[in-house]
């Protein structure tokens, strides 16, 4: 069954993307939640003549992504964290790594981040999806916090 989906579908596919997927997800899930349509051929005529003129918007999209990208890996990310020894009194998500980001003054949301949990302290890598076409490894560090 094919369909085009009206938002992001983790795992699926982007906005406007086609996909094929069995039957039963798309007429039991994806058309119901409103994040997938029917590709009929008029839609995808459609949908070929909005991306037409999509492109050249799209285009100063990315060239702002990569300028935020080129940013983002100027900084050097460390985030202090309670630990004993090597190993943290609980642990790292992408909520600590997007808080960091926003007291250097780059707001990212915190779901475009991927790094897993971490509960040690050391240099890790995070995965944050810009854009589409743009995805950035940002390196950052996770150090004890020092006690008075």
């Amino acid at each position: 069954m094919e369909l085009i989906l009206k938002q992001d579908v983790q795992n699926l596919g982007f906005k406007d993307d086609v996909v094929s997927v069995k039957p039963g997800y798309g007429r039991n899930f994806l058309i119901p939640q409103g994040f997938a349509s029917l590709a009929t051929p008029s839609a995808k005529k459609i949908l070929a003549e909005n991306l037409k003129q999509k492109a050249h918007k799209e285009a100063k999209v990315v060239d702002d992504a990569k300028k935020l990208a080129e940013a983002l890996k100027a900084l050097e990310i460390k985030i202090t964290a309670k630990a004993g020894g090597e190993k943290l009194f609980g642990s790292v998500t992408n909520a600590d790594i997007a808080e960091a980001l926003d007291k250097q003054g780059q707001s990212i949301d915190r779901k475009f981040i991927t790094s897993g949990i971490v509960k040690r302290t050391g240099k890790y890598n995070a995965s944050i999806r810009l854009h589409r076409d743009v995805i950035v490894d940002l390196p950052y560090e996770i150090v004890a916090e020092q006690t008075a």
